[in-house]
């Protein structure tokens, strides 16, 4: 069996495949394939280790419908067209709960930063600019006791919280298609519609999957919504908020901070007038990015190619229901 991988793994996921007896090729350029090149590369392969911005639809299903499991080395799958990969009977493989406590510190880090505006105090030293003292000047939030708003409350999200109520004794609320009874009962955290989660929250932090549903859907509606020292986080998905929205309520007051880890599109261009703002803190999509959780991503990811080429269920599965087919 041959396994294709788009990028350069961690070297415990590859030591897993070699040792079934796997033959592992990996793209070891620092730049995406082109979709040709995807497709040419996975014609010889029985299995895709995907990881990176690459879409996987329809024409490269087509093309590549021999393929016998597609391992995603993430939790989201919003590149991928789960119909289609499940119309040509092909298991889709992620890696969900090993990264939920990388990716809350991330969230954690971006909520203080924003609230202390520790990014542009930073980029202060290095321009010379650290001289006269004033007690009125650059000031953040404090955020104790205050109200942190989750949208998506599933494991990432269940660890963020758990961070805020531990460390800043905040308040929990919650917005899900279904309760969150761990988060009910340990947490005390409270389900509430959309609309309260953007009128009660002190900080919004974003932990959902991107679909249809959620794509842009925090907007100038939304954000007009929000109070006007809300911070916005998001370790999710960029297309979640619309960024052009996001920056006008940053610049007119509707909303007080905002920390990035996730950008729309990704990757960010470096003039955005929101690496500017003080009360704006942008990371480059590292919320995993620990040697530890990577490793564990990618194990769990050659678990999913081999449980498929053994013919067997995948560890993490997007789409179960392929095996109803």
């Amino acid at each position: 069996m041959k396994v294709f991988t788009t990028r350069k793994m961690p070297q415990a996921g590859i030591d897993l495949l070699e040792a079934e007896g796997y033959k592992v090729t990996q793209w070891s350029e620092d730049r995406e394939l082109t979709q040709e090149e995807l497709i040419d590369d996975c014609k010889v392969a029985d299995g895709i280790l995907l990881s990176g911005r690459r879409k996987v639809d329809t024409a490269f299903l087509e093309a590549c419908s021999h393929l016998k499991v597609i391992s995603l080395f993430s939790v989201g799958y919003d590149n991928v067209d789960v119909a289609a990969a499940t119309k040509f009977k092909i298991p889709i493989g992620h890696t969900p709960d090993v990264l939920s406590k990388a990716t809350a510190d991330t969230a954690f880090l971006l909520l203080l930063a924003t609230s202390r505006k520790a990014f542009y105090h930073h980029k202060r030293i290095a321009k010379g600019d650290w001289d006269f003292f004033s007690p009125t000047a650059d000031l953040g939030i404090d955020i104790h006791g205050k109200t942190l708003g989750v949208l998506g409350l599933g494991n990432i999200g269940y660890e963020m919280a758990k961070l805020c109520k531990s460390a800043y004794g905040m308040n929990i609320i919650y917005h899900n298609r279904s309760n969150n009874e761990q988060a009910e009962k340990e947490l005390d955290a409270k389900k509430v519609s959309f609309e309260e989660l953007l009128q009660q929250s002190d900080v919004l932090s974003v932990h959902a999957n991107l679909t249809d549903e959620l794509k842009g859907i925090f907007n100038k509606e939304a954000f007009a919504k929000t109070k006007p020292n809300a911070i916005f986080i998001n370790t999710a998905r960029g297309g979640i908020h619309n960024e052009a929205d996001l920056r006008e309520a940053l610049e007119n007051g509707t909303i007080w901070g905002a920390g990035l880890d996730v950008t729309n599109p990704e990757p960010m261009d470096k003039n955005n007038p929101l690496l500017d703002m003080p009360n704006v803190s942008v990371l480059p999509h590292i919320g995993s990015a620990v040697q530890e959780t990577r490793d564990a991503m990618a194990v769990l990811a050659a678990k999913n190619v081999i449980a498929a080429f053994k013919g067997e269920k995948l560890v993490k599965c997007v789409n179960p229901e392929v095996y109803d087919k």
